[in-house]
């Protein structure tokens, strides 16, 4: 009885810290795996999100020809065709507070210059009294009814010849985009 009595102590010596690290080691293994981790979701762009931007357009001789630094944020839907098409693309996966600057082709901003939008007009077909220079700007209808100023670019004795590309349409242009907002899928 000595001999079993004795047995079990010495077995109980080794047992009972090793069954203690073993049950820490086993609770911290259950901790880890039913405690809920949190972790931050961070929010990209996709196409159907209502975002807000601040930009700086720049011409390839680093001018500035548009920025919105000096006002509210430019709002616009992520992919729906509201913005030129390189500056459409060029949000999509952007995270808030990311800068990017991105060079857009002609092709996509405001299109090549198109020679067939360069327009003559006879001065008979000019209201009364109008006196057009080069360089001022002559009101014409658009597509759906818009109107769209186009600048005289020429002026003879007999005619006007009016520009009426966009004044953008053959540049590529260079934007630095900030995105402050993103709201899913508005």
């Amino acid at each position: 009885m000595k001999k079993i009595t004795l047995l079990l102590v010495i077995i109980s010596m080794f047992i009972i810290p090793f069954s203690g690290c073993t049950k820490d080691n086993e609770e911290e293994t259950i901790n880890e795996e039913n405690t809920e981790v949190v972790v931050d979701e961070v929010l990209v762009v996709e196409a159907g999100d209502y975002i807000k931007v601040h930009y700086t357009g720049t011409l390839d001789d680093g001018s500035v020809f548009d920025s919105s630094v000096e006002r509210e944020p430019l709002e616009f839907t992520a992919g729906a065709g509201q913005m030129i098409k390189g500056f459409d693309a060029a949000v999509i996966g952007m995270k808030v507070g990311e800068v990017k600057t991105v060079t857009i082709p002609a092709e996509d901003a405001y299109g090549l210059h198109d020679d067939e939008l360069i327009l003559t007009f006879s001065k008979d077909e000019l209201p009364e009294g109008m006196d057009p220079k080069v360089g001022d700007q002559i009101p014409l209808s658009g597509s759906g009814g818009r109107i769209i100023n186009a600048p005289v670019v020429e002026v003879t004795d007999t005619t006007i010849i009016v520009d009426a590309n966009h004044r953008l349409a053959g540049k590529d242009l260079t934007f630095e985009i900030k995105l402050v907002e993103i709201s899913k899928g508005k």
